[in-house]
């Protein structure tokens, strides 16, 4: 018998197409059964995501469960974890397919193929355990295309390939937990009345911390500072209008060569030495024309969409949320009609270029779209020589996965229209690696004043589309292009001699913009640098924060703790209060977790230890010390609120008769009863609060609802100490 296990019901109905059997589980057994296509009989179960989870600090000591000081650090030795309660019944599902398995048969693990679908499946493996004898094997697609999932099962390897990604995703876990529990009660503990002073909370509110979210907190914090900071300085440049613009700049003949008046190479810090220099200029109001450069450029396609670009460019130009655009991702690749879209590559490679012409063939036979631009690449056979390409097939940049691209499979029909615009974005950018660079005339013309100062202009003309025509890259709304006509500019030759007239133009610096969910994306996938440049991000790509996996429910997760906010039709992240204070706390106590640099580290230590390059223990050894000596540290310097003393009251306990205790918002006996000071806003008087203990009924007029309505109402107090409504 085989058994596989996929990460989603979806996935294994996809597993039962593919070997032919029929995906029907009418005793709701958690699985399906039966003889696939190569003879072999087939258990086909799966996971709901995470089924087992870490378990918490009160699991290993009960003690635990209260947050205090001396509690901490919190560092396990030996790790427990627990079936998670939602999903407890398909757990049981699947441990009973594993005992129904005996030596000889071969358990795969079919889980979604990374980092993380890796943990999910080892957990499960490891709390039920597998019969002695079993083998097993790791099942790795990269499409929910029959021929692939049969490939994956033809082709699955041991699973002690891929003990170092293993290794790695259970040290990702445990880091995460460790900086995670510790830090967040730590500060909790030592400043949280601070913090909940500090914001106004009506209720009690913990602080959260975590190894990538805070950093990305820290991110949007400062960029918001830097805004609120910012002070607008004018600058001046110098034109010079000969039928055209050009602007001048600094140069070693320049009588402002390295002078203190100059703002920047082309402007001046004062209107009036600009001014000065202009009337300087036109003194003699000539331009000879020194040179002229006359280039075809070319340029090619952008590489292929890894996650983060096309969370990027959805964010840009569908103004949706990183999550969203995942989802919908993932959805494509559950329909079969792209790859897995979990992946940081931006290529290829080199055995799916050599058949890429299945993938082109697929979008216009299969699916009937772009039919004209399929048969353009098919018929001039512009997919010959794409494995040669370095920019799109280089096996080299590739770890888990190939980038994301259409198979030329499944099915459109059920697509709505997010996802239909999705696809198209991703088929567009697909189809434009195999046409033609896109052809620009350029003209660049420098000219010089008699008194050795320099003007220059550029300007081009598209005259090959090439890629552009099935592909048009994004632009931002507000983007200006200031054009300089093009055949003004080809008339010209050098040793002309132009009139001039010089002017003077007011420049203004601009604030830094605000991260929007996809450019933090890309700063999260560069260590936190903002790159703009497409192909500049790919060249000095380097390894970021979180994975292509995770950054987009970092985002959410800050949204939803109410640290940052989302504007939903800009896409733009900006810090709420609350995140601030958190920003402020750890920015005084533990700086290193709100910066780029410590948590791009952190990543490279993972990715270290998945390229056998980092021992596993030693890492996670190292990030237990941090943990040990921050947690410390603080711990001396703590300035924790001493609790407010409990004050005898005469009131009597209806329980034990005793007296209680006066607290801030209870009164409490030793015995554990408690009743609360207030109901609805009103405050209880000595002499209410002693009838309610006596068991009288209690008459209060100003009392509060919800809605801010004042209404009367007789009271009582509950065997239990809870004061009710009397009938």
């Amino acid at each position: 018998m085989r058994v596989i296990i996929t990460e989603k019901p979806s996935v294994a109905r996809q597993f039962c197409q593919a070997l032919k059997i029929p995906a029907v589980d009418k005793e709701k057994k958690g699985y399906y059964e039966g003889q696939g296509s190569d003879g072999k009989y087939y258990k086909i179960t799966y996971a709901i995501g995470h089924l087992i989870g870490m378990s918490y600090p009160e699991k290993y000591d009960e003690e635990l469960k209260s947050w205090k000081l001396e509690n901490l650090p919190f560092i396990p030795q030996e790790w427990k974890y627990e079936v998670i309660s939602a999903v407890k019944d398909q757990y049981n599902n699947i441990k009973k397919v594993f005992k129904s398995m005996k030596a000889g048969d071969i358990y795969y693990n079919a889980g979604d193929s990374g980092r993380e679908g890796e943990y999910i499946q080892n957990l499960i493996v490891q709390e039920i355990g597998l019969p002695q004898g079993v083998i097993q094997k790791r099942i790795w697609i990269d499409s929910q295309t029959d021929d692939e999932i049969l490939r994956g099962i033809r082709e699955a390897k041991p699973v002690s390939d891929y003990k170092a990604l293993s290794e790695s995703a259970y040290v990702r876990a445990k880091e995460d937990y460790l900086v995670g529990i510790n830090f967040s009660r730590l500060l909790s503990c030592a400043y949280g009345r601070e913090f909940n002073e500090k914001i106004k909370s009506q209720k009690y509110k913990p602080l959260t911390v975590g190894r990538v979210m805070t950093c990305v907190l820290g991110m949007i914090v400062r960029r918001e500072r830097e805004i609120r900071d910012f002070k607008e300085q004018k600058y001046y440049r110098i034109e010079a209008n000969t039928g055209f613009k050009s602007e001048w700049k600094v140069s070693e003949t320049s009588k402002y060569y390295d002078s203190e008046k100059l703002y920047s190479e082309t402007g001046f810090k004062r209107y009036d030495d600009a001014a000065e220099f202009v009337a300087f200029l036109s003194k003699t109001p000539k331009l000879l024309v020194d040179t002229v450069k006359k280039t075809d450029v070319k340029k090619p396609a952008p590489t292929l969409y890894n996650l983060a670009e096309l969370q990027a460019e959805c964010s840009k130009r569908l103004k949706i949320s990183p999550d969203k655009t995942l989802e919908i991702a993932q959805s494509l690749y559950e329909k079969k009609l792209t790859t897995y879209p979990r992946t940081d590559a931006r290529v290829i490679s080199t055995p799916v270029a050599k058949e890429i012409d299945k993938n082109i063939k697929g979008i216009r036979d299969n699916l009937n779209i772009f039919v004209e631009e399929v048969s353009y690449v098919l018929g001039n056979k512009l997919y010959e020589g794409i494995d040669s390409k370095k920019r799109y097939t280089n096996d080299s940049k590739i770890t888990d996965h190939y980038a994301i691209i259409p198979t030329g499979e499944g099915s459109m029909s059920s697509l709505n229209e997010l996802e239909k615009e999705v696809y198209d974005m991703i088929v567009r950018r697909f189809l434009a690696i195999f046409y033609e660079k896109a052809t620009y005339k350029k003209i660049e013309i420098v000219l010089t004043h008699e008194n050795k100062e320099k003007f220059s202009t550029s300007t081009e003309v598209l005259v090959d589309k090439g890629y552009l025509s099935v592909y048009k890259p994004f632009k931002e709304e507000g983007d200006k292009e200031e054009k300089v006509d093009f055949e003004s500019l080809n008339k010209i030759v050098e040793g002309d001699v132009l009139e001039a007239a010089f002017d003077v133009s007011e420049g203004k610096t601009t604030p830094p913009k605000r991260y929007t969910t996809g450019t933090m994306i890309i700063a999260m996938e560069n260590a936190g640098k903002l790159i703009e440049d497409e192909d500049l991000r790919e060249t000095i790509k380097s390894c970021g924060i979180g994975t292509s996996a995770t950054r987009a429910e970092t985002i959410s997760k800050l949204i939803k703790l109410k640290y940052i906010s989302l504007n939903e039709k800009t896409q733009v992240l900006t810090p709420h209060a609350d995140g601030e204070s958190v920003y402020d706390i750890v920015d005084a106590h533990i700086p290193g977790l709100l910066v780029p640099e410590m948590t791009a580290e952190w990543e490279q230590g993972l990715e270290g230890i998945y390229k056998k390059e980092v021992i596993a223990s030693e890492y996670l050894g190292k990030i237990e010390d941090f943990v040990r000596t921050t947690v410390d540290e603080i711990k001396k310097t703590a300035r924790v609120s001493p609790k407010k003393q409990a004050k005898e009251t005469k009131y009597i306990c209806p329980r034990c008769f005793k007296n209680m205790q006066e607290y801030e918002k209870v009164y409490k006996c030793g015995c554990g009863y408690m009743v609360f000071r207030s109901f609805c806003q009103h405050e209880f008087s000595d002499e209410e609060m002693s009838r309610l203990l006596h068991g009288d009924i209690v008459h209060v007029e100003d009392l509060i609802s919800k809605a801010g309505n004042e209404f009367a109402q007789d009271l009582i107090l509950s065997d239990e100490g809870k004061i009710e409504f009397y009938k």
